[in-house]
C-alpha cells in the first residue's frame, strides 16, 4: 500500500491546484523596472489589442506573462506633458508643462520636481535613460539633473530637424531648427541627417538598453527606454526593411515588437526575469493625418492631440512574473500618473511633500481586481484648457475649439494632410460603457450625471485653472525656466 501514497498525494495536488485561487509570490523586494514608452502608438497598434495587417507576438506574450489595461489613460496627448506626468506622477499643468518643447526652448520640467528615478535613488537604484526625452533640452532639464546615471538618446522629437517629410533638406520654416543630435549622456554622440539615420535609432537605443541592463545586473535598476517611433518620421534598420511585406508602418512594428523580444530574452538569460517589472505603454494615440505611417486609436474617436478617448487611451501592459498572475486584464480606470505612486508603495517610499495627483493600483497587479481605485480624470490640453472630466465611464465634454482628423482625408508615405485645430465642438456627455466611440450624446437623459460632472469641473478648476473658462487655479506650481 506505501507505493499508492506518492501516487494518491499527486493525485490531491492537482485536484488542490484545480480549485484553490492562484497565489502569486509575495517577493515583492526592490525588482528590477523597466519602463518602455513608446511615442504616438494607438491603442490599435497592438495585435493582443486587435491590429491588423501584422502581429507583434513578442508584446503579446508579455500580455499574457502579466496584465492588459483596457482602460489606462495618458495624463495628456502631447509629447512634453505625458512625458512630464509620468515621471512624476502630477498633472502636467499642475508643474506648468504644455504641448511639446522646440529645440532651445526655455522651458522645462523644474528640477524641483522629484522624478521616477529620483524616487527610486533612495533605494540606491542604478538608472538610465535611453531614447527620447523632450522635457526641455536645456542642460539643467535634462535626464543627468533629474535622477538619471546616464542617457542615450535625442533631447526632443525626431520630427524636430531641419528636413522635409521626404527627406530632402527642409525649404520651409524648419530649415532653421538645428541638426538633430544623438545625446550620450551631456554631449552629442552623433549628429542625424538623414532618415536611414533614424531607423537605426531603434536598434541604437535596444543596445544600449541591453548593455546597461547587463552592467547592472546585481543591483536593483531602473531602465527608462523611450523609443522616438512610431511618432513620424518612421524609419527602420537594414533588417526590418521590407521585414513583413505589408508597409514600413508594419515594419516598423516588426523592430519594436523585436526590441521588446530582445530585452525580455537578456532578462531570462541573466536569470532576472522573475522579479524584474516591465511596464509597457504609450505617451498618446497615434497622429492620424499621416495616414499609413501613422497607427490605430483602435476603434476610439479622434487621435493624438485631442481629448477623445483616441488621444488619451493608449496600450498599457505591465508583466512582473513574481507577482501578477498572469493573463490578467484590469477593465479599471487607470493613469500614466498612477505610476509613479504604485512604484512608491511597492518599495515603500514615501511621496513627495508637494500636491500629487496619482493613486497606487498595486492591489490590481495583485489580482484585486473589483473595485475600482480611481474614479475621476481630468482631459486638460493645449496651454491649460479643461476639456473634458471623467467620472467612472461617464465623460462630459465641455465647447471648445480642437484638433479633428475627420475633416480631411490622411496623407500618404510620410506627408500630413491638414487638420483643424479650432474645431467647434459642443458640450456633449458620454457613456464610455456603452458609447467608448463618443457618438452619442446623451445629457438630456441624465442631467443628476451632468451635475455631478460639473461640480468635478468646478473643483478642477479652483485647484488647477481653466483657460477656457478664465480660471487661474491654486494649485499650480512653477514650470522650469531658463532665465
Amino acid at each position: 500500500m506505501l507505493f499508492l501514497f506518492p501516487f494518491l498525494l499527486s493525485i490531491l495536488s492537482t485536484s488542490l491546484t484545480d480549485i484553490l485561487p492562484f497565489f502569486p509570490a509575495k517577493n515583492t523586494d526592490n525588482p528590477n523596472i523597466i519602463l518602455i514608452y513608446m511615442d504616438d502608438l494607438g491603442y490599435g497598434d497592438l495585435s493582443c489589442n486587435g491590429a491588423l495587417g501584422y502581429t507583434t507576438p513578442a508584446i503579446d506574450k508579455l500580455a499574457a506573462k502579466g496584465m492588459r489595461f483596457t482602460n489606462f489613460l495618458s495624463a495628456q496627448a502631447v509629447c512634453s506633458a505625458s512625458r512630464a506626468a509620468l515621471l512624476t506622477g502630477c498633472y502636467p499643468n499642475r508643474m506648468g508643462v504644455s504641448g511639446a518643447y522646440f529645440p532651445g526652448s526655455k522651458l522645462g520640467l523644474s528640477p524641483d520636481e522629484v522624478t521616477i528615478a529620483e524616487l527610486l535613488k533612495q533605494k540606491n537604484y542604478r538608472t538610465a535613460a535611453v531614447g527620447k526625452w523632450h522635457l526641455g533640452d536645456h542642460p539643467s532639464f535634462m535626464p543627468l539633473n533629474q535622477g538619471f546615471d546616464s542617457f542615450f538618446g535625442l533631447p526632443y522629437s525626431n520630427d524636430m530637424w531641419p528636413v522635409h517629410y521626404d527627406g530632402s533638406p527642409s525649404t520651409g520654416w524648419k530649415k532653421s531648427i538645428p541638426t538633430l543630435p544623438l545625446i550620450l549622456n551631456k554631449d552629442t554622440f552623433a549628429l542625424i541627417t538623414t532618415l536611414q539615420e533614424q531607423g537605426d535609432l531603434t536598434k541604437q537605443y535596444t543596445e544600449r538598453a541591453i548593455s546597461f541592463v547587463e552592467s547592472n545586473k546585481k543591483a536593483p535598476f531602473f531602465l527608462y527606454l523611450a523609443h522616438s517611433m512610431p511618432h513620424v518620421p518612421i524609419a527602420v534598420s537594414n533588417r526590418f526593411k521590407n521585414y513583413t511585406g505589408k508597409g514600413l508602418f508594419a515594419d516598423l512594428m516588426a523592430e519594436i515588437d523585436w526590441s521588446v523580444d530582445t530585452i525580455v530574452r537578456t532578462l531570462d538569460r541573466l536569470g532576472i526575469s522573475k522579479n524584474t517589472m516591465i511596464i509597457f505603454t504609450s505617451d498618446n494615440g497615434p497622429w492620424l493625418n499621416y495616414g499609413n505611417h501613422a497607427g490605430s486609436a483602435g476603434g476610439f474617436r479622434e487621435g493624438k492631440g485631442t481629448t477623445f478617448e483616441g488621444g488619451h487611451r493608449v496600450p498599457a501592459i505591465i508583466c512582473w512574473p513574481s507577482v501578477i498572475p498572469s493573463g490578467s486584464i484590469c477593465n479599471q480606470l487607470t493613469a500614466t500618473i498612477d505610476v509613479f505612486p504604485t512604484l512608491a508603495e511597492i518599495l515603500n517610499l514615501p511621496l513627495p511633500k508637494v500636491q500629487m495627483d496619482g493613486l497606487s493600483f498595486l492591489p490590481f497587479l495583485k489580482g484585486n481586481l473589483n473595485q475600482p481605485i480611481r474614479r475621476e480624470f481630468l482631459y486638460y490640453y493645449r496651454k491649460n484648457a479643461l476639456e473634458a472630466v471623467r467620472y467612472d465611464h461617464w465623460k462630459l465634454v465641455f465647447q471648445h475649439p480642437g484638433r479633428t482628423y475627420t475633416q480631411n482625408l490622411p496623407g500618404n508615405d510620410g506627408f500630413p494632410s491638414p487638420t483643424p485645430e479650432d474645431f467647434p465642438f459642443p458640450v456633449a456627455l458620454y457613456n464610455l460603457s456603452r458609447d467608448p466611440t463618443e457618438l452619442y450624446d446623451v445629457q438630456n437623459a441624465h442631467p443628476d450625471i451632468m451635475e455631478k460632472l460639473t461640480q468635478l469641473a468646478n473643483k478642477a478648476r479652483a485647484d488647477l485653472g481653466d483657460d477656457l473658462t478664465g480660471a487661474a487655479g491654486s494649485g499650480r506650481r512653477p514650470v522650469g525656466t531658463i532665465h
